[in-house]
């Protein structure tokens, strides 16, 4: 007889690994879908811009990327690579004269899961939009 601590702990470790794999697997395939975006964009010669992001204090800073807003509020962009940025970054007096460098985040299909402010949903309809100017 196996001790039930023991098979919860296993099965806790399984639905772990479960919801990495697929995360994993929502990743790879926004990405196909944002790299697909950069090839629309560069050959509809839609320009990049110089991106800024948003501090938690609410003021805009540049950063050290261009590429593509995804979303009204500019809190989400894709750089010319490919890169998947969050636009939202933490409060520092220095950054507002050095600007911040970005580090890309893993794509979702579903654009800001969870957000309240009514600007949520697939990221296709969303890179759809910016191709057409909207």
């Amino acid at each position: 007889m196996t001790d039930p601590s023991q098979e919860r702990r296993a099965d806790a470790q399984r639905m772990a690994e479960l919801a990495v794999s697929a995360r994993a697997g929502e990743s790879r395939a926004a990405q196909r879908i944002v790299d697909r975006f950069v090839e629309q964009a560069t050959a509809r010669g839609i320009a990049p811009v110089p991106l800024e992001a948003t501090q938690l204090d609410g003021r805009r800073v540049r950063t050290d990327r261009i590429g593509w807003y995804v979303n009204k509020k500019q809190t989400l962009a894709i750089g010319t690579g490919g890169e998947w940025f969050v636009l939202q970054v933490p409060t520092s007096w220095m950054s507002r004269f050095t600007g911040v460098k970005l580090q890309p985040s893993p794509p979702e299909l579903v654009v800001a899961r969870g957000g309240r402010d009514g600007e949520s949903g697939d990221l296709q309809e969303f890179l759809d939009r910016v191709l057409a100017g909207r």
